[in-house]
């Protein structure tokens, strides 16, 4: 079990190889016919036929479609999805055992799965992929482009650096992409700009071709600078990796940031400087335009969830301490809660509101006090990148890091 493209398909397929016994593949979907008693019936023959060629091995994809929790909702259990799981439930382990059958399975959605089914003695041994670590990403990289030719300026190392939180299948789509547009460039080998073009293409959408006017164009530069100069300066925040005012997919701008290392906990201090930096571009707004626009609604959106989350699951606030207010997170319809009833008192949801909204607030006061000591850093960073509408990391030291003595006067007077 596992996310999308983690490649448990692909697991079960090298098992297949080096197992040297009968294999039988099925997709669980295939189980299900319009037809009454199909689906147990293909049970049936599928088991028969491992059996006959025992010893064997059973693999069946996609089980969560045939597998979901029975009496789901509030209709009864006599659709031909719960009979077809009855027969798997039979056939794994009934009245008979079959020890020399090994039954695997594939799903990306083990929480929706019949409990049934997971018991000891049916699928008892799981096994989890995650999403691959920076080494991991390189090593698929590296395989994936055995039969590419890649041009000497290429750099795996930093192209896997780059692309957190994509799996095996993201990176297997990155190089085919990469490749395509070295043809449609008329090249012959694939070069570094290509993966850089295709990872923002898979990130943030294809370049969309907008009439942008001046005023709104120097109001979004002033907003991306916003976000990159808070994650510049702050000292927990992930370094700005590009900041780009060219419109791709649904947003007109972004700032993309990488983590230097790779994070399976998320700090308090780190929690606070991201809010702040996706509240960055709209302080900067403020400050630097006098007013606020619509482009910060996704940021406002990312930033509220994240203030949610530190306060209600991981108890990031005081005021409340180690308590667990999220709401209730059961699906509805598969049988465990219909009505979903909040788990905690008024009080406390009024609470937790106060809290989301000083964390915000707080985030914002910060950004704000980093745009204004560095106004004079933000206003060349601006006409950068008013002027050449992309810049990488580098290019983003170079406006940061020259602090005049004006500049200097400023903090010191800010800081009196």
């Amino acid at each position: 079990m596992g996310a999308p493209g983690t490649g448990k398909t692909l697991m079960a397929r090298a098992l297949a190889g080096e197992a040297e016994v009968p294999f039988f593949s099925i997709s669980a979907s295939e189980f299900i016919e319009m037809f009454v008693g199909v689906g147990a019936s293909r049970v049936r023959k599928l088991f028969e036929q491992a059996k006959a060629k025992a010893p064997s091995i059973i693999f069946i994809d996609e089980l969560d479609s045939v597998g979901r929790v029975r009496g789901a909702g509030l209709g009864g259990g006599h659709d031909e999805r719960e009979q077809t799981l009855n027969q798997i439930l039979a056939e794994m382990d009934g009245f008979s055992g079959h020890e020399a059958v090994i039954v695997l399975a594939a799903t990306n959605r083990p929480d929706v799965l019949d409990p049934a089914l997971l018991r000891p003695g049916r699928f008892d041994r799981h096994v989890t992929l995650d999403l691959p670590d920076r080494k991991a990403r390189k090593s698929i990289l590296n395989l994936h482009t055995h039969d590419v030719p890649l041009a000497d300026d290429v750099d795996l190392e930093k192209t896997a650096a780059g692309t957190p939180g994509f799996s095996g299948a993201d990176l297997k789509n990155l190089i085919n992409e990469a490749a395509m547009r070295a043809v449609r460039k008329q090249r012959d080998e694939v070069i570094m700009e290509d993966f850089e073009a295709m990872r923002d293409k898979v990130l943030l959408g294809t370049e969309r071709t907008l009439a942008i006017q001046p005023e709104e164009k120097h109001r979004l530069a002033v907003h991306e600078s916003g976000h990159t100069i808070t994650a510049y300066f702050l000292p927990e925040a992930d370094t700005p990796y590009k900041v780009s005012i060219i419109p791709r997919g649904r947003a007109l701008g972004a700032t993309q940031q990488l983590p230097e290392k790779e994070r399976y906990t998320l700090p308090e201090e780190y929690l606070h400087d991201r809010l702040t930096v996706m509240l960055g571009g709209r302080a900067a707004e403020k400050i630097f335009l006098g007013s606020i626009s619509s482009g910060a609604d996704d940021d406002i959106r990312q930033a509220t969830a994240l203030a949610r989350s530190m306060v209600t699951c991981w108890g990031m606030s005081e005021e409340i301490g180690p308590v667990d207010l999220r709401d209730s997170e059961e699906q509805p319809f598969l049988g465990r809660e219909i009505a979903q009833p909040r788990r905690h008192s008024e009080a406390s949801a009024k609470t937790v509101d106060e809290m989301v909204r000083k964390l915000l607030q707080e985030a914002e006061v910060k950004a704000k006090e980093l745009v204004t000591r560095h106004r004079i850093a933000m206003e060349r960073l601006v006409t950068a990148l008013e002027d050449q509408e992309t810049l990488h990391h580098e290019q983003i030291a170079d406006c940061l890091e020259p602090v005049t003595k004006k500049e200097k006067t400023i903090s010191a007077v800010d800081s009196v």
